[in-house]
């Protein structure tokens, strides 16, 4: 399988399309820098190697 680029742009384009949202031009820029960030820590969280032998919580308890 071929790994694609996640394009940040081209998906708040189409989100605020589905969505129907009216995005300002002068939010935009800041809506594209903000969900950069939320994707460099998704791809930290999502490099963590998790163990096969571990098993999934029923129940979150702090």
């Amino acid at each position: 399988m071929e790994s694609q680029e996640f394009n940040v742009s081209e998906y708040i384009k189409q989100m605020s399309l589905l969505l129907d949202l009216q995005l300002r031009d002068e939010y935009r820029d800041g809506v594209v820098a903000n969900f950069e960030r939320i994707k460099a820590i998704a791809q930290v969280v999502n490099s963590f190697p998790i163990p096969e032998e571990i098993e999934v919580a029923p129940v979150f308890e702090p």
